[in-house]
């Protein structure tokens, strides 16, 4: 299992709309291949900026049979707008979990 955790940048005045329209592209998440769960978490210090989680069973999954598909079409049609700038994505695995 992998982690895509993405750094999304907004004008924070468009909080509310970006967080519904993220809610409304779970339902995009869910039904991918390869996907478990999804989290959308606001930095603190950065209003405008957020962290998009999403696990995965493999990068494959994520980065070619989900942006290779028409979900990924309509996740961009839906959060896309309000990017301000480019998302920047990574993918981690858990090494280790202590408490």
């Amino acid at each position: 299992m992998i982690v895509e955790i993405a750094h999304l940048t907004i004008d924070p005045a468009k909080a509310a709309p970006f967080e519904a329209a993220v809610a409304q592209a779970a339902a995009v998440l869910r039904a991918a291949q390869g996907s478990h769960a999804m989290a959308l978490e606001r930095v603190i210090e950065h209003p405008g900026q957020y962290r998009l989680r999403v696990q995965w069973d493999s990068v494959d999954d994520h980065m070619v049979t989900f942006r290779q598909s028409d979900g990924f079409l309509r996740w961009r049609e839906l959060a896309g707008p309000f990017f301000i700038a480019p998302p920047v994505v990574e993918h981690t695995e858990l090494v280790g979990q202590f408490f």
